[in-house]
């Protein structure tokens, strides 16, 4: 995705428009998007009950959310360029605030699923256009302290959702939880038509239709797969069908997207070594640590006996920890350097995961609070090692399309944790002899070790990294022997 470079100030914005103003308005937009990846965790109990299913099951109400994101995140950026941004970002509100009633209202898993699709599509659209927007409205000398801004929303919509949700939950209905987003959107929807540009792209690039239907079909295909298998009495052979059929997919998108002279996704990044292995063992880090947010709601509550409120508010220390170590990461970077860091921080992150397996319901809360509170500050160093180790060594002319590429598998590898925090829990309801519709806290024990392997298999690719790479990012310099 080519990004337009940011223009001035008096052609981004009306005179009367304010930098500052769009720079809010687009952070808010990214707290709404990133809150509503979050917040239903703590609720699924209740939500099943009310859909009459199993609340694992409940995962793909997370999942299509997620993977619709990264399926629509490549063509957000043509469609500004073709329509506006302001029209394109406007839309995107007013889909993703319709859609949010739409969850709210409905009685049923398909039904909810769909809702979650279409409000998908909005925070796929939501979220590059507005940073573009940001991109164009602001003097390059306030650029940084802007995305700093719009940056925040992603750091804390995790720490406030889950124990918001569980509140909403305890002491409502899990349906406000969407409906919050009524007032947000609209009051959105007003101030983005006010303020934001109507400059389209005079020189509009061609839609690459069928790079995007094969990466469509991939990914939808491959996350419905790992759904069918992390759901209770889904039929094993419908799962590999779609595994397959998406593998097959997936190789003619690469295919393509190789020889396309406008593909949808830029696949050139992949020769940089340090993008692809962040992209490679980190897609699995970021996999394993997807899962932990929502397994970790439903061993509270299913588990424990936990309400959603307390549930959420346990789940917060973790994300408390995420916060915590972005006070010190830089100078630990600064000093031991991305490969050493990504290998000992690595194993810490797995073993943290795998150390929840050891908590019950007898744990006294402070060393249940210790054990979560490790496994966020050790999960941040390591988010924050690899999103920054993508972009170390990648050219400027390649760095639009890094970052599309980077969005997608982002949003894609987090609905992939979800969907294995289901099959672990499958997997492990099967090992211990009874069925998937009843689980104990054994299946959880068991589940996060199974998730904790896959962490730690992550960190084989940081192997292949030179002492020194990133150097001139993260400001260390290889001792002399």
């Amino acid at each position: 995705m080519r990004e337009t470079p940011p223009a001035p100030a008096s052609h981004a914005a009306p005179a009367n428009g304010r930098p500052s103003l769009i720079v809010t308005l687009v952070a808010a937009a990214f707290f709404m998007e990133n809150l509503d990846g979050t917040i239903i965790a703590t609720a699924l109990p209740q939500m099943a009950r009310s859909f009459d299913v199993h609340a694992v099951d409940l995962s793909i109400g997370i999942t299509s959310y997620l993977l619709t994101l990264a399926v629509f995140i490549p063509i957000s950026g043509w469609a500004a360029d073709r329509f506006g941004v302001r029209n394109v970002f406007t839309a995107a509100l007013a889909v993703f605030t319709a859609s949010s009633v739409a969850c709210g209202m409905t009685d049923g898993l398909v039904e909810f699923t769909a809702a979650r699709v279409v409000q998908g599509i909005g925070g796929a659209m939501m979220v590059p256009v507005g940073r573009l927007a940001v991109l164009r409205a602001t003097p390059k000398d306030g650029l940084m302290r802007a995305i700093s801004i719009i940056t925040w929303p992603g750091l804390v919509a995790p720490v406030i959702g889950p124990p918001l949700g569980g509140f909403i939950t305890t002491y409502s209905s899990w349906r406000w939880i969407f409906y919050l987003n009524v007032p947000l959107g609209i009051i959105g929807m007003v101030l983005a038509w006010r303020f934001i540009g109507t400059e389209t792209d005079k020189q509009k690039r061609p839609f690459d239709g069928i790079g995007f239907a094969l990466c469509s079909i991939a990914g939808t295909a491959i996350m419905y797969a790992m759904e069918l298998l992390g759901r209770a009495g889904a039929p094993w052979r419908e799962a590999l069908a779609f595994l397959a059929g998406g593998l097959v997919a997936g190789v003619a998108a690469l295919f393509h997207l190789r020889r396309s002279a406008h593909p949808v996704v830029d696949l050139s990044a992949f020769r940089v070594k340090t993008f692809a292995v962040a992209m490679g063992g980190g897609s699995l880090f970021r996999v394993s640590i997807s899962a932990v947010p929502f397994l970790l709601p439903l061993m509270f509550q299913l588990g424990f006996g936990m309400n959603a409120f307390h549930s959420g508010l346990l789940t917060l220390v973790v994300f408390a920890g995420n916060l915590s170590m972005k006070l010190v990461t830089t100078p630990v970077m600064r000093r031991f350097g991305f490969r050493r860091v990504l290998l000992a921080n690595g194993v810490i992150a797995a073993l943290s995961i795998a150390a929840m397996s050891l908590l019950t319901a007898s744990t006294p809360l402070l060393l249940t609070a210790i054990v979560l509170f490790a496994s966020g500050l050790s999960r941040s160093l390591q988010f924050t090692a690899v999103n920054t180790l993508s972009f170390a060594d990648v050219p400027k002319p390649q760095m639009s399309g890094a970052s599309t590429l980077s969005s997608t598998l982002t949003q894609m590898t987090m609905g992939m944790g979800v969907a294995l925090g289901a099959m672990a829990m499958r997997l492990a309801a099967w090992l211990h002899g009874h069925a998937a519709q009843s689980v104990t806290p054994a299946d959880f024990s068991l589940a996060f070790v199974l998730v904790a392997l896959v962490g730690l298999v992550a960190i084989v690719d940081v192997f292949g990294l030179e002492r020194d790479a990133g150097a001139h990012v993260s400001g260390h310099r290889r001792e002399r022997a």
